[in-house]
């Protein structure tokens, strides 16, 4: 979903972004040129359809789908919680004293770790990305587009990328604990995570050495240039490091189902 500029702009769009000196006069002859044909194709439209609406209020919706995949979610999710609370019920009944089964849990509790599915505090840091806001005027400045008035999914992926390269220990976006099959995805205006949607502004926390993550923010390019947009769009970008910060354990399944090890074949 594209914003217009009139609009209230929020949420998340994938697209890239180009630098800020990039120039905008043309606009001024292409615009006119745009509407003109877009008035052109109107007309055409209107005779094709026979004057009947196409823009009905039935069709479907993209973030109509993605509201009802959110419900689908949300009572998968509470199926599973209660399934697991089952087997943590089991894991620590009468049957732990078999043998095998205490071989099993002896040997996955290491792993636990590495996999990301224990919840983790430490110092850390957090980074906050968030659309641009109106200014005193309630106006956005006139010469941005839609796009550079909001956070991209490049932006939340360059930010998440420069914490790992900085050394964290553990990230969380949002609430959701983020691990290797974890992958942010922008569905209209909208953040996909795990199934679940979010609109910004987008908080990501991470676990580690401040002051190597914040080197790491520094140098990626595509941070810096988020950072320039900030500037001149008035996009919004926090750094807050914190003594202490608690980063979820993730939850959901973590099966692969398309890899393979390596030399299977």
């Amino acid at each position: 979903m594209r914003l217009t500029q009139t609009s209230t702009v929020t949420g998340c769009v994938h697209e890239e972004r180009t630098s800020v000196d990039s120039v905008r006069s043309g606009w001024r002859f292409g615009v006119p040129a745009v509407c003109l044909l877009a008035g052109a194709l109107l007309g055409t439209t209107h005779g094709v359809s026979g004057g009947a609406e196409i823009r009905r209020s039935d069709a479907p919706r993209l973030v109509d789908l993605v509201r009802v995949a959110q419900q689908s979610v949300d009572r998968l999710s509470a199926q599973r919680d209660a399934l697991a609370k089952q087997i943590d019920d089991i894991r620590a009944g009468p049957e732990r004293s078999n043998a095998a089964v205490a071989a099993v849990i002896a040997t996955a509790a290491p792993l636990t770790l590495a996999a990301g599915t224990v919840p983790m505090h430490g110092p850390g840091l957090a980074v906050t990305l968030a659309d641009a806001a109106r200014d005193a005027n309630g106006r956005f400045p006139r010469d941005a587009s839609p796009d550079d008035l909001v956070v991209h999914q490049q932006d939340i992926q360059a930010v998440l990328n420069a914490l790992w390269s900085g050394g964290a220990e553990a990230v969380q976006m949002q609430d959701q604990r983020i691990i290797a099959t974890s992958a942010p995805r922008c569905v209209g205006n909208t953040l996909l995570l795990n199934g679940r949607t979010y609109s910004p502004p987008y908080t990501i926390t991470a676990i580690g050495d401040v002051a190597a993550m914040r080197a790491a923010l520094a140098a990626a390019p595509l941070v810096t240039l988020y950072k320039q947009y900030v500037v001149r769009f008035g996009l919004g970008y926090t750094e807050e490091p914190r003594a202490d910060v608690e980063v979820a354990g993730y939850g959901g399944p973590i099966t692969l189902h398309y890899a393979h090890p390596a030399g299977s074949g």
